[in-house]
């Protein structure tokens, strides 16, 4: 008998042994695995900037981003990667296979400008010039869009140098369109993933990364659960009755009317809303009507979006929508017509995805620099993709010491490129811990 309990703690010693040894050679793969990524990236850092800067003098807006995809397509294709174009129209899609049997790994950039006339005096700013549903604007990375670009490029030249240290497969989307593209189009996420691309490339998990402008470089942000909003766009016509401007009586004024609709929106989120369970926005951003100063017109038409982080609330505020402003064209003897066009859903981070690679966000930039924030109104069509599989996306900062950070989709927008190196270290980094949580 005791022989026998020998013996059995013998294996038992060896089994605990073997264990040990097997968990310090993850641990010490892993950190030197780290310490390759970094390495590599602080080696291509002035590369992303430089890839950074011809993205920012060559935007190109959703659906037309043909330069950019030819332009990012190449730049994959020096890296050996099998490329795949015209995916939602300007997509480009490149696959890095270990040969080993692994996770399929989604990572995502977003590649469409806006049409915004940059005033940021910079060496390499934007002056491209464009028409735009009938009008001359300007195009602008005037959210950051050519700084995603290059810190995928830039991750992909990190993870092909380290293939063999890798296990499954990493898919880099390059998603066009990002911004929406134009009425009657068809682009972005909802397309590729209409287009079939979790079918053709597997993906089982996808993560994505913002630039913003008001955080400071080298820390990061994130949130569990919804971070950014459902973004939903309604368009209201108020039908009056014609007539001149000095008899205002002789008619129904649907000026006036869509005014006071104006106002019984922002109290439907000032005042029937129940703020303290989520943030909610409803916002007038264009008003159509009247020709001249003497006459009084026939309609008025007001578009605008709204933005929601609960379905409940959501399906709430298009019902006061339509109830308010029918309601108030009536009083005044006017008509509303209520078309409420239903967008892009909440972008949703996994509960468990996202608990499980914040350490990894940590690893990159510091445990005191990576922060759990609340849900912002903003949207993402990142959402598409996250409602098909586990996903992350978080918020790098662009925002250097001292300097004033201007908002997104203006003309001062401002990136500090000394935040592009975190971007590229954190998706690098969430890619490849993913990798290596899957084989324990």
């Amino acid at each position: 008998m005791k022989k026998l309990l020998f013996v059995t703690s013998c294996l038992c010693l060896m089994i605990l042994a073997s264990c040990y040894s097997q968990n310090a050679m993850v641990s010490s793969s892993s950190g030197s695995i780290h310490d390759m990524i970094n390495a590599k990236a602080d080696a291509i850092e002035q590369e992303v900037i430089a890839l950074r800067r011809h993205y920012h003098e060559n935007p190109e807006l959703s659906n037309r981003e043909f330069e950019t995809s030819k332009h990012i397509a190449a730049e994959l294709r020096k890296l050996g990667l099998p490329v795949d174009e015209g995916m939602a129209h300007t997509g480009v899609v490149a696959v890095l296979d270990s040969g080993k049997p692994g996770p399929t790994i989604g990572l995502r950039a977003d590649i469409d400008a806006l049409p915004v006339v940059e005033r940021a005096d910079l060496p390499f700013k934007s002056t491209k010039k464009t028409t735009y549903l009938g009008n001359d604007v300007g195009v602008m990375h005037a959210c950051g869009h050519d700084t995603h670009i290059a810190m995928l490029l830039g991750s992909a030249k990190i993870l092909t140098g380290m293939k063999d240290q890798l296990t499954g497969k990493i898919v880099f989307v390059f998603q066009p369109a990002e911004e929406g593209p134009p009425p009657g189009e068809e682009g972005g996420a909802k397309l590729m993933v209409a287009e079939g691309i979790f079918e053709k490339y597997g993906i089982d998990v996808f993560f994505g990364q913002h630039i913003s402008s008001g955080i400071p470089a080298g820390h990061i942000t994130y949130k569990v659960g919804g971070t950014m909003a459902a973004a939903d766009r309604f368009v209201i016509k108020v039908k009056g009755k014609q007539t001149h401007g000095s008899r205002p009586w002789g008619g129904v004024d649907p000026i006036t009317a869509a005014a006071q609709i104006i106002q019984g929106l922002n109290n439907i989120v000032s005042r029937q809303t129940e703020l303290t369970k989520e943030a909610a926005v409803i916002s007038v951003g264009v008003i159509n009507g009247g020709v001249r100063n003497n006459i009084i017109p026939e309609e008025v038409e007001l578009i605008g979006t709204i933005r929601t982080l609960d379905v409940d609330m959501q399906k709430m505020i298009h019902e006061k929508i339509e109830l308010t402003a029918t309601s108030i064209a009536a009083s005044s003897g006017a008509v509303a017509e209520v078309d409420i066009q239903i967008g892009v859903p909440v972008t949703y981070n996994d509960i468990e995805l996202t608990k499980q690679m914040v350490p990894s966000l940590m690893k990159v930039a510091g445990e005191e620099n990576v922060h759990n924030v609340p849900a912002v109104t903003g949207a993402e069509d990142f959402s598409f993709f996250a409602n098909r599989v586990p996903s992350l996306f978080f918020f790098t900062g662009g925002k250097a010491p001292g300097s004033e950070a201007f908002p997104h989709h203006t003309p001062d927008f401002y990136i500090d490129e000394s935040g592009l190196l975190t971007g590229v270290k954190a998706i690098t980094t969430v890619a490849v811990d993913y990798m290596i949580s899957a084989r324990k």
